[in-house]
C-alpha cells in the first residue's frame, strides 16, 4: 500500500483556507506523501519543531549553484537536531525541469549527499500554489508554534555563481538560529530568487 502511494507522489490536502503564507501567521496546513519513505505526513503534526521548507528543481542553475558548492547540504547538516525538520519540495510538473519520480528523487538525493528529513513531490503544483512559492530555492522558516517566521531567498546573493555564496548572509541559518535561541528573526522576508517553479 506504501508502494501504491508513493507511486502516486503526493497526497495532497489543503487544511486552511490561506490564499498565501504571510509571515506572523500560521503557516499553511498540509498533508502529503513524503517520497523517501512513502509515509503521510502533516505540517501541523510537526507541532513542537522547527520546519524548514526548500523549494527545489535539480536542473535550475541556481539550485546547482547551492548543491553543486555542497552549500544546502550543509546548511541541512548544521542545521539538523531533533528540533528540526528540513522538507525539500520538488513542484515541478511532468514533462518539465526538475521533474522526478520517487526512485529518481531518492537517487538523486544519495548522489548528492542531501539529507532532508522530507521529500514531497508535488507535478499538480498545489502545495506550490498553497505557498505561493515562486523560484527555486524558495525558502520558509516555521517556528515550533507553526507559525511562518522567514519567507524569501536562500541568502543576499542572487548571483548563479558558487564563488558568491561564501560572502553572502544566509538567511535561513539567521532564522534557524534566532528561533533556537528564542529570538525575533531579524530579516523575516525578502524576495526570492532563482529560476521560475516549472508549475503545469
Amino acid at each position: 500500500m506504501k508502494l501504491l502511494l508513493a507511486l502516486t507522489l503526493l497526497l495532497f490536502t489543503p487544511l486552511t483556507a490561506n490564499a498565501t503564507p504571510v509571515v506572523g501567521e500560521t503557516a499553511p496546513d498540509f498533508t502529503a506523501i513524503d517520497s523517501i519513505s512513502g509515509n503521510e505526513i502533516k505540517l501541523s503534526g510537526m507541532t513542537g519543531k522547527i520546519v524548514v521548507m526548500e523549494w527545489t528543481n535539480n536542473g535550475c542553475p541556481f539550485v546547482r549553484k547551492h548543491y553543486d558548492s555542497n552549500n544546502m547540504q550543509t546548511l541541512q547538516k548544521e542545521t539538523a537536531g531533533d528540533d528540526l525538520v528540513w522538507i525539500s519540495v520538488a513542484s515541478s510538473a511532468e514533462g518539465k525541469q526538475g521533474y522526478l519520480t520517487s526512485e529518481e528523487s531518492n537517487a538523486l538525493i544519495k548522489k548528492e549527499g542531501a539529507s532532508p528529513t522530507y521529500k514531497i513531490l508535488d507535478p499538480s503544483g498545489e502545495l506550490g500554489g498553497l505557498y505561493d512559492a515562486k523560484t527555486t530555492p524558495h525558502m520558509f522558516v516555521v517556528d515550533t508554534e507553526g507559525v511562518l517566521r522567514y519567507a524569501g531567498a536562500i541568502d543576499s546573493d542572487s548571483s548563479p555563481r558558487e564563488s558568491s555564496i561564501e560572502e553572502a548572509t544566509n538567511y535561513v541559518r539567521s532564522a534557524v538560529t534566532s528561533l533556537r535561541k528564542g529570538e525575533k528573526v531579524e530579516v523575516s522576508s525578502t524576495q526570492p530568487y532563482g529560476c521560475s517553479v516549472k508549475y503545469k
